[in-house]
């Protein structure tokens, strides 16, 4: 998938579509094309005529698909002469494009289940998944929808899974540390994008943890086949043939790890904010004044992109939802946005995209060349953020001077409708609490404005009734 953004572009290759030889990802001016060689359309029009592409595709759950026009081919045949293309599709475009070290658990633990049930339906069709990496996968909302039909071929006697041991890399082994160890896996997925090797997984883990489900298969036996038969993939792979090994192996392998999935869950961790809205100052008054402060400017007009930064339970990302295409609900606890996205998905919310994202350490441009994943910032910029919440805590809790805080904000390039707890906020004196006195001198109501007003035109303005926390609606100046 191509990233988001208001700008339109020329078309041009997508820089994270290079590593399928049988097809090649385009975008611009609102576009996306997958140009495809002969074997990859003979593969897209087995796909095309199966019946899992209308189920899948007419439940959302597969990106919608068609053939371009011929006049298409021919625009990306100029672009990319040397590609030896011979037929172009058109994809839907989704509204922002996410990272699996950006999702919470259960989204992870979903887009794998979404893998693997369209794996089951392609071995019924004589089809084959032959990758399984979750950036194959994006959200509409809170659905998780599956975007590269290329992943998709005709299936060859004889062979294994091919997606076997990326499956267990990016998605099993990131679940079962954080379902076994309380690890979060973000951190993981962020640092290797390849995801967890079979033998560093099981260095992490004693004999004892061989009886928890999956471990002793998936992990313990795999990491040693793996390192018995490195060097020995073509034999392994004649072996199977001769066996006779058949697709109803892997049909049965899949169905293993589809119970085995439903039944990892988070391990109980602290979480700072799970229960925020219950511990917060606000009383009842103040909390109505401030919701509708934020409607006011989320009405104003409609909008294509809102983030939402410090969302928590999503309180804020709902009102902004009312008058948007598309809401990011970022948090950097990632307990909150599990919940928020559970909670999302049993509403079938199709507009809120929740995300797990440290806003002081936000997600960078990685891969290779540095452009293979694109930044936060990068995937498209919101036509309004709300930052609710949030500015002490990173002012504070995390060292970022106040100005420096507002001057992100500007480099967002929208409208903020932005919130500031006052030094004598109950808050903001406990974040002080473990400082030593007279620290982050810069904090104050009149540094915060001079810096807004320096960048910003402020709209409008609100302090609420107990005189501790003001909010502001400013645009670009």
């Amino acid at each position: 998938m191509v990233e988001a953004s208001r700008r339109s572009t020329s078309l041009a290759p997508e820089p994270g579509s290079f590593r399928d030889w049988d097809g090649r990802v385009f975008g611009g001016d609102g576009r996306i094309l997958r140009a495809l060689s002969p074997d990859g359309f003979a593969d897209w029009e087995a796909l095309a005529a199966s019946r899992l592409f209308e189920r899948f595709r007419e439940s959302g759950e597969l990106v919608e698909t068609a053939p371009a026009r011929d006049e298409v081919l021919l625009e990306v045949q100029a672009l990319d002469p040397e590609g030896g293309w011979i037929a172009v599709l058109d994809h839907e475009r989704l509204p922002y494009v996410s990272y699996p070290y950006e999702w919470s658990f259960s989204m992870l633990r979903d887009a794998a289940a979404l893998q693997l049930r369209l794996l089951s339906a392609a071995l019924e069709e004589d089809l084959m998944l032959k990758d399984a990496t979750p950036y194959n996968v994006q959200w509409r909302g809170a659905q998780p929808v599956f975007v590269d039909v290329g992943s998709f071929e005709r299936a060859r006697d004889g062979e294994p899974w091919p997606g076997y041991r990326q499956f267990c890399m990016l998605y099993l082994f990131p679940l079962m540390l954080q379902a076994y160890k309380g690890v979060a896996f973000q951190p993981w997925l962020r640092g290797s994008l390849e995801g967890i090797d079979p033998g560093t997984f099981r260095a992490l883990f004693g004999r004892r943890d061989a009886v928890r489900p999956g471990m002793l298969r998936h992990v313990f036996l795999h990491a040693s086949l793996e390192r018995r038969y490195a060097h020995r993939a073509a034999e392994v792979r004649s072996d199977l043939q001769e066996a006779g090994f058949d697709r109803r192996m892997i049909a049965a392998s899949v169905a293993g790890m589809t119970s085995l999935l439903a039944k990892l869950r988070p391990s109980e961790r602290d979480s700072t904010w799970q229960d925020y809205d219950t511990t917060c100052s606000y009383d009842e008054r103040e909390t109505a004044a401030k919701e509708a402060f934020v409607r006011r400017a989320v009405g104003l007009q409609r909008r294509q992109l809102v983030w939402d930064l410090g969302c928590n339970e999503g309180r804020y990302s709902r009102i902004a939802a009312e008058n948007a295409d598309f809401v990011v609900a970022i948090d950097s606890d990632d307990a909150v946005v599990d919940a928020l996205y559970r909670s999302l998905s049993a509403e079938g919310n199709r507009v809120i995209l929740p995300l797990v994202v440290d806003l002081a350490n936000p997600s960078p441009p990685l891969g290779w060349a540095g452009v293979e994943r694109r930044s936060l910032v990068g995937r498209g910029r919101p036509d309004l953020t709300l930052c609710l919440a949030l500015v002490h805590h990173l002012s504070i809790s995390r060292n970022v001077p106040l100005r420096e805080v507002v001057r992100w904000l500007r480099e967002l390039d929208s409208e903020v409708v932005v919130e500031l707890p006052h030094r004598g906020d109950p808050m903001v004196q406990r974040l002080l609490g473990s400082k030593r006195e007279h620290a982050h001198p810069d904090y104050n109501r009149g540094s915060f404005e001079d810096a807004l007003r320096s960048l910003f035109r402020v709209v409008d303005s609100l302090e609420l009734a107990s005189g501790t926390r003001t909010l502001y609606h400013a645009a670009p100046a």
